[in-house]
């Protein structure tokens, strides 16, 4: 039986990370659970003190085939290249030609989100650009 998947993300401002993934997506903030109209009602309501309510945020797929994707306040700034990263299928289905030219739309659109581009790798017939989100974590747009 396969299990529920998500991604968790540290983050200096992790309502600021998790927008810039969800409109990479086009996913949408986690809505707060039934009965509640906003986060900070919800979060009023289990005790969560106001000062920690800004301390984590989450994404979702609104179609509910992605992972959802939590991000976590911490104190520290990104040290080290991640060991672990997000390949953005963002070409996958299309013409070699057309997928090329997808992925570079693409990552351009990534950097007017914030995005920073690193580079971009032809590599075994295959095409895709390196970039970091704007907390340093690096993707790849393939």
């Amino acid at each position: 039986m396969a299990v529920g998947l998500q991604v968790s993300f540290d983050a200096s401002d992790p309502a600021r990370l998790g927008a810039f993934w969800a409109e990479l997506l086009g996913y949408v903030e986690q809505p707060p659970p039934e009965g509640f109209a906003t986060w900070p009602e919800a979060l009023t309501a289990m005790g969560v003190p106001e000062d920690q309510q800004q301390s984590a945020y989450a994404v979702v797929d609104p179609a509910g085939a992605g992972p959802r994707l939590f991000f976590q306040r911490v104190p520290e700034q990104k040290t080290a290249k991640n060991r672990v990263h997000l390949d953005v299928n963002v070409g996958a289905g299309l013409p070699a030609q057309e997928r090329r030219a997808q992925v570079c739309a693409e990552a351009e659109r990534a950097v007017t989100l914030g995005a920073t581009r690193l580079r971009e790798v032809e590599q075994r017939a295959e095409h895709w650009v390196v970039l970091q989100d704007p907390d340093g974590n690096e993707f790849c747009l393939q």
